[in-house]
């Protein structure tokens, strides 16, 4: 089976696919940017925020962040095995990472009926409005990396587009990092 030639050409010298996960990622960073800039610059402005923060779960975020920087790790394996040609190992290993995407979500499910029972709702004030906007833009990209691992796994386990590996490992990496930020700002500075 040939490739498309939009798969192995580039004017950059960088793969068509790692060009076009970069150029995602841009945007992504714009998004995520503008939302933390704008929540720092409120916070700021803002005292009463760390009062608010303080009834945020600090040991289930820390949990969490544990979670997923343990999955980029699952995803980093992945990827030295995609690249010696190990195809179905490489799967193995996207599937745990998939398996550390749902423990974060369980975590973030618990976490968040407990607030909302507790009456932290998003309209509550501006911090809830700003937590629940972050971690929720977070939470959908979660289940979005999970759902495009999966995907990949499938190919990967018959030995065939192992070069998708990389690209769903870069984008898993970004996820980490934006949650790296909203773990500090959002359970930490009280």
């Amino acid at each position: 089976m040939s490739r498309p030639i939009a798969t192995t050409r580039s004017v950059t010298g960088i793969a068509t696919g790692k060009l076009a996960v970069w150029w995602v990622l841009a945007s992504e960073i714009v998004i995520f940017g503008g939302l933390l800039c704008s929540y720092l610059m409120h916070r700021l402005g803002h005292p009463e925020f760390g009062g608010y923060a303080a009834h945020t779960n600090t040991a289930l975020g820390a949990t969490n962040t544990f979670v997923l920087l343990t999955s980029s790790l699952f995803a980093v394996r992945a990827h030295f095995e995609a690249e010696h040609g190990r195809g179905k190992s490489a799967a193995n290993w996207l599937y745990m990472t998939v398996g550390g995407a749902l423990t974060f979500l369980c975590i973030k499910g618990y976490e968040w009926h407990h607030e909302i029972s507790e009456g932290f709702v998003i309209s509550k004030n501006a911090f809830w409005s700003f937590y629940y906007t972050a971690a929720g833009l977070h939470a959908c990209h979660v289940i979005g990396g999970a759902i495009i691992m999966l995907i990949i796994a499938q190919d990967a386990k018959k030995n065939q587009e192992l070069q998708r590996v990389e690209l769903i490992g870069i984008y898993w990496h970004f996820v980490d990092v934006v949650w790296i930020f909203l773990f500090p700002l959002l359970y930490i500075a009280k």
